[in-house]
């Protein structure tokens, strides 16, 4: 069970940002001084040793722990522990800037789309590996054969409904969850956008695509989730009916 603990208000926020951490420490200040007005931070703690929850905790987040370690089980620790209609997420190494997620809230609040992604623009050496781009580009060319879309990235920093996310019933607690995401929300008929972001050199070492092994990894991870079977219709009718009664 996850053990939750905040340090925010107890209104209901506007938009919750779930931003999975482990040993986030030297970047956290950054990414949650970014977090726009009005909006709550959901700082899923992963095993971190270095302080990060209770940083988050003094900076204003409301931290959810979740034990079992996997970037999958912290994204969805965070979906289950959000209460905002519009959820959104993002990384919490401050590759990413959360203020960018504004525009992506919008276009999902103003019914023009069901699920928003960041396609990351690299700025500067070393913010995107060479082996990382080539997993993610043979995994964006196999999405397009198991689903049509023509999607250029599977990045992190992206924007849904909280309630169409959770009838997806994602299952992947590896590093195959964002794609599950994408992978069942084209199956369901969601209208998915992709926008340009910045992605800027990350703090601290990565704990995914860092290394060969790191990224080859997810890429196992992720082509699991595209030989899954079509997962049927059913969310496609939970997101209408939320874009519906949120105009």
């Amino acid at each position: 069970m996850n053990a939750v603990t905040t340090s925010s208000p107890s209104e209901p926020a506007d938009v919750d940002v779930v931003l999975p951490c482990l040993d986030e420490a030297a970047a956290l200040p950054w990414v949650l001084a970014r977090i726009p007005a009005g909006w709550r931070a959901v700082v899923v703690d992963n095993g971190s040793t270095d302080g990060s929850a209770g940083i988050a905790r003094s900076l204003g987040a409301t931290v959810v722990h979740e034990p079992r370690r996997g970037f999958g089980a912290a994204c969805h620790a965070g979906l289950t522990a959000a209460r905002a209609e519009i959820v959104c997420f993002c990384d919490c190494d401050a590759s990413l800037d959360p203020a960018l997620l504004v525009p992506f809230v919008d276009e999902v609040r103003g019914g023009t789309a069901d699920l928003v992604l960041g396609r990351r623009r690299p700025q500067g050496r070393g913010s995107w590996p060479t082996h990382a781009r080539a997993g993610n580009l043979a995994l964006a060319r196999l999405l397009r054969r198991r689903t049509g879309l023509r999607l250029r990235d599977l990045g992190p920093l992206r924007a849904a409904r909280r309630e169409p996310l959770l009838a997806l019933g994602l299952d992947d607690r590896r590093s195959g969850y964002p794609l599950q995401m994408v992978v069942r929300a084209a199956d369901a008929g969601w209208r998915i956008t992709e926008h340009d972001v910045p992605y800027l050199p990350r703090t601290g070492a990565s704990k995914v695509t860092g290394t060969w092994r790191g990224t080859w990894q997810a890429v196992r991870d992720m082509s699991r989730v595209l030989a899954e079977p079509p997962s049927g219709a059913e969310p496609r009718a939970v997101a209408e009916t939320a874009g519906r009664s949120a105009r």
